[in-house]
């Protein structure tokens, strides 16, 4: 199978390096670029090959989907994966009426988007004429999630949402407790999601020193994730 083109669009600089680095770890998907507004995405469409979107919704220039609407105006077939914090199911519709195949909801593991990515693939490659339903039905099954979420048992993505602001918002970092204090949950938990951070190479650790007794772990957000 031919290496698909991915332009990562996503206002905030942080969260599209992590996106683009997360796409080039998946087997057989490239970047083809990253644009941070609706307009850079255009003049990336007008000079690169793209065969996937990466797609947030609110851009600084104008809704995701109007992005959308104006490519399939224009012609450009590219498919689309949305990439977003929203949750209303009108704009879900809205974009599975113009072609996004996927949503993402933020925050997401590599884990969650290598899971999309390779349900995507396995999508494309389906060519040819079906023989029946059967085939039809499994072409399209692709598409769709497992039942569940990524998250280890017990984590909840709100909850990570909260936490992942609360670290990226701390330039300096935050103590279990910390984090614990900003987000309204208790320092034993707030250190299972910044361990599960920590663990999908989106934050780092180390222990911090100059108070008496045994130091206290203090995390920190990592500009780009690392695996």
């Amino acid at each position: 199978m031919s290496t698909i083109h991915v332009l990562v669009i996503e206002d905030d600089p942080v969260a599209a390096d992590a996106h683009a680095l997360y796409v080039g770890r998946v087997p057989g998907f490239t970047v083809a670029g990253v644009a941070h507004s609706r307009a850079q995405a255009v003049r990336a469409l007008e000079r690169t090959r793209v065969d996937l979107l990466l797609l947030d919704l609110y851009l600084p220039d104008g809704h995701g989907l109007q992005l959308v609407r104006s490519l399939r105006a224009a012609g450009h077939n590219a498919d689309v994966i949305a990439v977003t914090s929203a949750r209303d199911l009108a704009i879900v519709r809205e974009g599975v009426s113009l072609g996004v195949v996927q949503y993402v909801l933020k925050p997401f593991t590599f884990a969650t988007l290598r899971d999309r990515l390779g349900r995507y693939a396995e999508f494309r490659a389906a060519a040819g004429e079906a023989s029946g339903q059967d085939e039809v039905d499994r072409a399209l099954a692709a598409l769709r999630a497992p039942q569940g979420g990524a998250l280890p048992k017990g984590l909840s993505g709100p909850t990570l949402e909260s936490v992942t602001r609360s670290l990226r918002d701390a330039p300096t970092g935050l103590t279990a407790a910390e984090a614990g204090a900003v987000v309204g949950i208790s320092r034993i938990t707030a250190r299972r999601y910044l361990e599960h951070l920590v663990s999908e190479g989106r934050a780092a650790r180390s222990p911090q020193y100059g108070q008496i007794g045994r130091p206290e772990l203090q995390y920190r957000w990592l500009p780009s994730a690392r695996a």
